[in-house]
């Protein structure tokens, strides 16, 4: 006997088509109606919160009178709540924003009752290859999604080299790592029981065409039946219109149930013969159109933003502060979790794609900066309790040390920067301008750097001048002064992972810059190293030689522009558009540093575009055309777009890295930059969440989509058996290899005028104008060691070394410390943080490749045990090795 489970629900996208409070204030409209629900229709069961529970928070926060009410019916297991904070896009956040997503709604739906033990998905734009994994390590072995897979219905075969396709709505779903969950696909989308009629003749015509629909791909007696939709108010008349379908259908029983009950009878029914999908589910076999990625390039400012907050609290103030723990007051849990939640209020899939209306992003960013403010307090007051512990004895009177960490999870090239305070006058002292005018008049000794042994060290110091400053202390009153400033940018090679070094500004001779080898050479035309020559050609493009291998690599760093006519979700060029390549001008090349740790050139080029699409494309917009049957072109009126790309090579440095600004004032195109790499390979690599994935360069047959976008984190690889190319980056999260040549193809702007999808919304703001300044790298390799070597290589390059001026004083900690050491070139850390409510140190990481792989790690004085995601601990032996594609963490404790 067929059975169907109509799951009552509403998907709360939080901001969307509209501004959040009206979202906001159509959710306490929604909650509201569903309590009175609750309390006057008993069979009204029970009603699915959409995975999230911030819902709840946004509701007590305008209803707070109501929220005995509202708990007394998530204990009774009315409303369903959880397990997640808020419903995210996986691909566009980091590995550790999935999990604390993760961690902290499983605590916030403790405190109101108990988390629903579903992994929810229902709208996400693809879905992680790691959840099973993922989902796994928190206890969850069911996901229920939206997108990804390929449905074939009953009566369809599976051909059998169809890895994204099932028979069935349900399916078993295997990540990288082996493990496996139950994955239910919303086959007829999570709204197909919206709105169940009432009236028996239109009762009938729905049922008929809603049983057949969910029947064809279920693979049980079981059907479910979501009854809601995006924003859907509650459906009151529920209760009468299933007994309308039970008194139409005697032979089908049809209950308002959950997804508890819904998944308890599904899996004692399950047949043997279900489909396994594996990794990720990206609509890999669909005609590519719509698997959604060019998000990752909408409003590409929302990613920079995104991967500067989360580096500011994953990389620099949790570590910051773990370091700290063990002499400052306290570690600040409560600090750090309002900024995890105030920058996951930004992650939800309609947000962190951009693919929202103005007013929203415009809160983003808001939201953005305060995490972001957060982030560096806590990183700041670390640091100063750290560094009153590191013995600085050792310097000299009169000197100013200072401190450099690493907290990044491997060994760090690069260069440090620095602001030291020379010498102050408080306003105690005088008039400020008085002050001001003394401080610029007093002539700066020669100041040289030394390290804690007294020795020279090659250091660049500027004088900054004088500028306002004020102190704040705990005790007192702020104290305002003027200040002389010295900037010191250092050289640090090869600084091990979680360690810092002390150095000192003092009056000497300073090192020779210019010592050694120039890396600047032929008037500012070549770049060279030990390990790199970088050769500019006339037209801007760079041939680069890297030394190890003896390869060769031409035709690197081409900007390419073409339009856009898609919206901010799909990126769609204008029939017969041809690209617009900055090789077509010659560029001007003129070198802006050369010392003896790094060379810096300015390139800059033109490329002559239109201004915009041509006005058709307005009208098609207005008209609702979907953007695969619009016939507008680009403007025939052109105007210069300049870019200007500062090139750095440094010292004993493997990578390249660049700085391109430029200011846009054009619409409707696309920016790329181009790495042609000679490599005919069958498939890339990218970081995704908690994996290094493997990508095929070539589509599936069903793909008619002319390009094939991709989601990264750091970076992207293309490679062969003897040799490979890693192009890294700082928030810009789409790429594509173009398989011809193993050209990676990096995204770093997209302009568009419209939000899409299910009507006319114009976003003016997506356009981008205005100024942008964005950062990626390349780096080239040899075998599969050195490959590793450029993904940590891709990784910290996002991680900036933070440095802090401090005293002379002794203390307990040596002048310079690695904290905890690492030993697995295949380990890529994503945490290194206090455990929540505990002072238990906790590391996170994964394995970069899917081979077993050793991995030993320390920490003074500490014991270290195997802990899930939530960091609950587990009975699992700690091992020296990393089995594939393992997500490890550990809790630390003496």
């Amino acid at each position: 006997m067929k059975k169907v489970y109509i799951v009552s629900h509403s998907h709360w996208d939080r901001e969307w088509y509209l501004p959040y409070e009206q979202h906001h204030m159509r959710l306490i409209q929604l909650v509201d109606d569903l309590l009175e629900l609750f309390e006057t229709d008993p069979e009204f069961k029970s009603f699915h919160l959409d995975g999230q529970t911030i819902i709840l928070d946004d509701y007590v926060q305008v209803r707070p009178e109501k929220k005995p009410l509202l708990e007394k019916y998530i204990r009774e297991g009315r409303f369903k709540i959880g397990p997640f904070y808020i419903l995210q896009d996986d691909f566009l956040i980091s590995s550790e924003a999935n999990t604390r997503n993760m961690l902290i709604g499983f605590e916030e739906s403790k405190k109101w009752g108990a988390p629903v033990k579903l992994g929810y998905f229902p709208d996400t734009f693809g879905n992680m290859g790691q959840t099973p994994q993922i989902m796994r390590e928190a206890g969850l072995d069911v996901a229920a999604f939206g997108r990804g897979v390929k449905p074939t219905g009953f009566n369809n075969v599976v051909i059998n080299d169809e890895k994204y396709a099932s028979q069935y709505s349900e399916m078993w779903w295997e990540g990288p790592d082996g493990s496996k969950i139950l994955g239910l696909l919303f086959a007829n989308w999570y709204s197909n029981g919206n709105e169940i009629p009432v009236d028996k003749a239109e009762a009938k015509l729905f049922w008929d065409r809603k049983l057949a629909d969910a029947s064809q791909y279920a693979s049980t007696e079981h059907l479910l039946m979501m009854n809601g939709c995006d924003h859907q108010p509650v459906q009151k008349d529920l209760s009468a219109a299933i007994r309308v379908a039970n008194e139409l259908y005697p032979d089908i029983e049809f209950v308002h149930s959950s997804f508890e009950e819904y998944i308890a009878a599904l899996r004692a029914d399950l047949p043997e013969e279900l489909s396994t999908v594996s990794g990720e589910l990206t609509s890999q076999e669909t005609d590519g159109w719509y698997t959604l990625a060019n998000t990752s390039s909408a409003r590409v400012y929302l990613k920079q933003m995104n991967t500067e907050v989360e580096r500011q609290l994953e990389n620099i103030a949790e570590p910051l502060a773990t370091m700290a723990y063990t002499i400052a007051e306290q570690y600040p849990h409560d600090t750090l979790r309002y900024a995890w939640k105030t920058l996951m209020q930004n992650h939800p899939h309609d947000s962190i794609c951009g693919c929202s209306i103005d007013d929203v992003h415009q809160e983003m960013v808001t939201r953005f900066k305060k995490a972001k403010e957060v982030g560096k307090f806590v990183a700041d007051g670390a640091a100063e309790a750290l560094m009153a512990q590191i013995d600085t004895s050792a310097f000299p009177d009169g000197a100013k040390p200072f401190v450099i960490f690493n907290t990044a999870g491997s060994a760090k090239t690069g260069v440090a920067e620095v602001t030291i305070e020379w010498m102050r006058k408080p306003f105690s002292e005088g008039a400020p301008s008085k002050l001001y005018f003394e401080l610029k008049e007093t002539k700066l000794p020669e100041l040289a750097v030394v390290n804690a042994a007294g020795k020279t060290v090659t250091a660049e110091i500027i004088d900054e001048g004088v500028t306002f400053g004020y102190d704040l202390p705990k005790d007192k009153f702020r104290q305002p002064y003027m200040g002389r400033y010295v900037k010191v940018r250092m050289f640090m090679e090869q600084m091990p992972a979680m360690a810092w070094e002390s150095f000192a500004l003092v009056e000497g001779s300073a090192a020779d810059l210019q010592a050694g080898e120039a890396i600047v050479k032929e008037q500012g035309h070549v770049l060279e190293n030990e390990f790199l020559k970088v050769q500019v050609e006339k037209d801007g493009s760079l041939n680069v030689l890297n030394k190890e291998t003896g390869k060769e690599y031409t035709g690197l760093m081409v900007y390419e522009n073409v339009g856009d006519i898609g919206n901010e979700y799909i990126f769609k060029q204008p029939e017969g558009d041809r690209a617009i390549l900055s090789t077509g001008k010659n560029a001007v090349v003129s070198v802006l540093s050369a010392n003896a740790f790094a060379g810096e050139l300015l390139v800059e080029q033109e490329l002559e575009i239109p201004v915009s699409a041509d006005e058709l494309l307005d009208e098609e917009m207005r008209a609702v055309i979907e953007f695969r049957g619009r016939k507008a072109g680009r403007s025939k009126e052109t105007s210069i777009f300049k870019i200007a790309t500062k090139i750095t090579l440094q010292k004993g440095s493997k990578q390249l890295q660049f700085e391109a600004s430029y200011n846009n004032q054009m619409k409707d195109h696309r920016l790329r930059v181009l790495f042609p790499t000679g490599i005919v390979a069958a498939y890339h690599e990218a970081e995704s969440i908690y994996e290094v994935v493997q990508r095929p360069n070539k589509v599936d047959r069903a793909w008619e989509n002319p390009t094939n976008p991709q989601h990264q984190h750091s970076f992207v690889n293309v490679h062969d058996e003897q040799h490979g190319v890693t192009v890294a980056n700082f928030g810009l999260n789409e790429y594509e290899v173009l398989a011809d040549n193993g050209t990676i193809a990096l995204t770093l702007l997209r302009a568009v005028g419209e939000l899409g999808d299910w009507g006319y919304f114009p976003t003016p703001e997506a356009q981008c104008l205005g100024e942008h300044t964005v950062k990626f790298a390349v780096s080239f390799h040899g075998d599969e060691a050195d490959k590793l070597r450029t993904y940590h290589e891709a990784m910290n390059f996002q991680i900036p070394f933070s440095a802090y001026q401090t005293s002379k004083h002794a203390g307990q900690y040596a002048a310079a410390h690695q904290y905890m050491k690492i030993e697995g070139d295949a380990f890529a850390l994503t945490a290194f943080k206090r455990k929540e409510h505990s002072d238990e140190i906790i590391t996170r990481g994964f394995n970069m490749t899917v081979a077993e792989q050793p991995l030993r790690l320390s920490i003074a004085e500490l014991t270290p045990q195997r802990c899930n995601l939530l960091e609950e601990p587990v009975d699992a032996k700690v091992a020296d090795t990393l089995k594939p594609a393992e997500i490890v963490s550990y809790s630390w404790s003496k």
